[in-house]
C-alpha cells in the first residue's frame, strides 16, 4: 500500500461534495452538530463530504485516517457494493471505516455517541 501525505481525489467530485454538504440528511446533520463539532467530546478535526479517490465519504478525519458513513435506507440493498468500496478505501488509502445507520443516529444517539467515543479512543490513544 502506498503511503500518501495527501490522499488523492477526483477533482470532478469537488462540486458534488459541495452540493452534498448543502443537502445533508437529518442524521448527518445531527452526527455533525452533536458529535463531530463538539470539541468538549473530541478534539479532532473532521470534514464533511470529503472526496477520496473516486468516492465521497460523509465525514473524514485526516489525523486518524478515519472515514465515517451514515447509511440511509438504500444501503440495505447495496451491502456488497458498500463492502467493496470500504475494502478499496482500506487497501488503497489505509483508511478506517465506521458505518452507522441513519435510524440509529436519530433514535439511539447516546449509544452511537458512546460507541464512537470508544472507537476514537482506540484509534487515538494520546
Amino acid at each position: 500500500m502506498k503511503l500518501y501525505k495527501f490522499i488523492p481525489y477526483d477533482k470532478e467530485l469537488v462540486y458534488r461534495a459541495r452540493e452534498l454538504r448543502k443537502s445533508e440528511t437529518e442524521a448527518e446533520r445531527l452526527f455533525w452538530s452533536k458529535i463531530l463539532k463538539n470539541k468538549k467530546l473530541i478534539d479532532l478535526k473532521f470534514t464533511r463530504q470529503k472526496p477520496i479517490g473516486n468516492f465521497i465519504v460523509d465525514f473524514y478525519c485526516a489525523k486518524l485516517k478515519l472515514a465515517i458513513e451514515i447509511d440511509g435506507e438504500i444501503h440495505k440493498f447495496q451491502k456488497t457494493r458498500d463492502d467493496e468500496r470500504d475494502n478499496l478505501l482500506k487497501q488503497k488509502f489505509g483508511l478506517r471505516i465506521l458505518r452507522y445507520k441513519n435510524e440509529d443516529v436519530l433514535n439511539n444517539t447516546k449509544f452511537i455517541l458512546d460507541d464512537f467515543i470508544e472507537r476514537i479512543n482506540k484509534y487515538n490513544p494520546s
